[in-house]
């Protein structure tokens, strides 16, 4: 029996994944996954309830972390906000504006210089560009109220690749990613508190927080690295280089699909993880890494990798489902930071219960999706096209793709709003 994943909903394609598995035992499991599914006995401490750090909002569901990102729990605070999505673009330095109703760019700006992330602030008042001007030492933020849609006076900031949020809401995380650092600066003012230095983490820039708080996992980019941050006594706990699969996806000139039988042995010194998102449990944490075409599963209370998911060319972002049940994955098309246009590149779906993949979502005539986030209804994944200069709107309930025209390279866009109480920062990691 077969069945095509190229237009059926994760919930559909469940149905048929049970009924294969059934014929066929194994035949979904996780790629070079060794013990994926074995707990580790720090796991056990999350069962029953979570001890969160003082400040940090209670966790409602200890088994599922995104119990309030689901779809209708819009906070008050972002009700009268306009419904939209931002835009980045790092080589006209501008953001366009989306009316996602209508499919049409419906305002542009320009920021500062190449801006990186359109990130939510904590309080969720604030829609942060991340300008981190690359090469020079002109970095700095653009605030965006979204009630109006419209930018404010940019503030000077060094090097701000990306933006997160402690979880007690106390600190803005300024991810200076050229000196391998983390500048921890008030939310609001973005008067300097304190950093953080990782000299081993070489391109320092995507992360996630485990569920109590007490730690965040960042990405160390140009090394294939992790690096463990101890919020609590604010200073580096440990290096993880993350084991390389032998073999990866073939990059083949001209492809517009990835042909999945044509592979390469994985000759290079190490990867190059990009994204990073735990589990709904918070067991596990998922690092996508562009060279190894696929996510590295993480235990995060251990610190060390207990599996590995084949996912396609170029594995990028990481996005949860609006039920918290799974997980998009968006795959570039290209192992290269400036890949070709129309590339090999789409969207995998995996399910966090089983770590196993329930859905392939190409893009017709190739594409390169980047970064984006999940409309607030959860019908659709809506994500930057780096290469070609778009926007691609995902139907979640069948894998269909619609494209509108941005600026140039767009990269971190954010949906706005999103439900959930408070932002730890990205495109919209919300809890």
């Amino acid at each position: 029996m077969r069945v095509s994943s190229r237009f059926l909903s994760p919930s559909r394609f469940g149905a048929a994944l049970l009924a294969l598995t059934a014929l066929a035992p194994g035949a979904f499991a996780a790629t070079n996954a060794p013990g994926a599914s074995t707990p580790a006995p720090s796991e056990s401490a999350h069962r029953g309830g979570v001890n969160t750090v003082s400040g940090m909002p209670p966790v409602v569901d200890p088994e599922n972390l995104y119990s309030e990102t689901a779809a209708g729990h819009l906070s008050p605070a972002v009700r009268h906000d306009l419904r939209r999505v931002y835009v980045p673009n790092i080589r006209s330095d501008d953001v366009y504006v989306i009316d996602p109703a209508t499919m049409k760019v419906v305002d542009r700006f320009k920021v500062g210089l190449s801006p990186q992330h359109i990130v939510p602030s904590y309080d969720l008042r604030t829609l942060w560009v991340a300008n981190n001007a690359e090469g020079t030492n002109d970095g700095s933020l653009t605030p965006i109220d979204p009630r109006t849609g419209k930018p404010g006076k940019a503030i000077a900031v060094d090097d701000p690749y990306n933006i997160y949020f402690t979880p007690d809401g106390a600190s803005a995380i300024i991810v200076a990613e050229a000196h391998r650092r983390l500048d921890f600066r008030d939310p609001r003012t973005l008067a300097i508190q304190y950093s953080i230095s990782a000299p081993k983490c070489d391109g320092i820039n995507h992360a996630d927080f485990s569920i109590d708080g007490r730690y965040a996992i960042f990405t160390c980019e140009f090394n294939g690295s992790v690096v463990k941050i101890d919020l609590v006594h604010k200073k580096v706990a440990g290096y993880l280089v993350l084991p390389m699969p032998r073999t990866r996806f073939r990059e083949i000139a001209g492809a517009h699909t990835l042909d999945r039988t044509a592979m390469e042995p994985f000759t290079g010194r190490h990867g190059m993880p990009q994204d990073v998102r735990i589990s709904p449990d918070g067991k596990r944490f998922y690092v996508a890494d562009m060279d190894a075409d696929g996510v590295h599963v993480l235990d995060g209370d251990a610190f060390r990798e207990v599996g590995f998911i084949r996912t396609g060319l170029g594995t990028h972002g990481l996005y949860p489902s609006r039920n918290g049940k799974f997980l998009y994955v968006t795959n570039r098309g290209s192992h290269r930071i400036h890949g070709p246009r129309h590339g090999a590149g789409g969207v995998t779906v995996i399910d966090f219960a089983s770590q196993k993949i329930v859905a392939q979502w190409p893009i017709p005539g190739g594409g390169s999706p980047d970064m984006g986030n999940v409309s607030a209804d959860g019908t659709a994944l809506w994500l930057s096209g780096r290469f070609d200069d778009v926007v691609y709107r995902f139907d979640t309930a069948t894998g269909a793709v619609r494209q509108i025209r941005v600026g140039m390279e767009p990269h971190g866009l954010t949906v706005w709003p999103q439900p959930g109480r408070y932002c730890l920062g990205h495109t919209g990691n919300l809890r």
